[in-house]
């Protein structure tokens, strides 16, 4: 059976013997629970045989056919531990940002605050993500995160569990959202803390500004205001 993987290619799953580990190689999505949990074989599959059908990246495949993946489907934890998804700020345009709280980008705070309010009533929202990942420039925990963002900047958008944006550990929402091209069409790694990815309220990514990027760069705030809902 191939499992499609988020981040653009195809898993091979023998029943009983992981391809990529063997028999004691790491629980595959189908037995770990993962976002890919539900994913079964396609009607007509001899997974007996170990036949497989390969699937394009970015889909998800069950007995009806297949269904696009979104960062709407992907559990997440919010900063104070409690499961949730981005489904819950479905309908709304999302600007997505991997966040810390020592480094010198850390201003874009203010920015990305401002942001969230002036476009909120118009079904906005800057959501967070503390990593890391960058020079272990966000080492506090949850609480701390929280405290920091709140006193200092004022934060009021959704902030989410601290999670890794590259390599072997990279959250499955951040597989989604790299495969998404900036403006000179490369994809792949975060560069840095701060870079930002514009969500439709479908739930896609459409658009990837790089850290450098200021929240109120008038680019930016032009495609935030193309893909308003509405």
């Amino acid at each position: 059976m191939a499992l499609p993987t988020t981040g653009g290619g195809v898993r091979h799953i023998d029943h009983g013997n992981d391809a990529e580990g063997g028999a004691s190689g790491p629980p595959s999505p189908e037995r770990s629970g993962g976002p890919l949990a539900n994913i079964g074989c396609r009607i007509g599959h001899d997974c007996a045989r170990g036949a497989v059908d390969l699937v394009q990246p970015g889909t998800d495949i069950d007995s009806e056919g297949p269904i696009n993946v979104t960062v709407h489907d992907i559990p997440v934890n919010t900063l104070a531990g409690q499961p949730a998804s981005l489904a819950e700020l479905a309908g709304k345009t999302l600007l997505v940002v991997n966040v810390a709280s020592k480094c010198g980008l850390t201003p874009q705070y203010a920015g990305l605050e401002r942001l969230h309010e002036r476009f909120a009533e118009r079904g906005f929202a800057v959501v967070g993500f503390p990593s890391n990942q960058f020079g272990g420039q966000e080492p506090g925990s949850a609480d701390e995160i929280q405290e920091f963002c709140s006193t200092t900047y004022g934060v009021s958008f959704p902030m989410f569990e601290k999670i890794e944006v590259n390599g072997p550990g990279r959250h499955p929402i951040y597989t989604e959202l790299t495969a998404v091209p900036d403006a000179g069409g490369e994809a792949g790694d975060i560069q840095w803390n701060f870079e930002k990815f514009l969500v439709s309220p479908d739930g896609k990514a459409i658009a990837r500004f790089r850290p450098g990027t200021d929240p109120e760069d008038p680019e930016l705030v032009t495609a935030i205001e193309a893909n308003l809902p509405g």
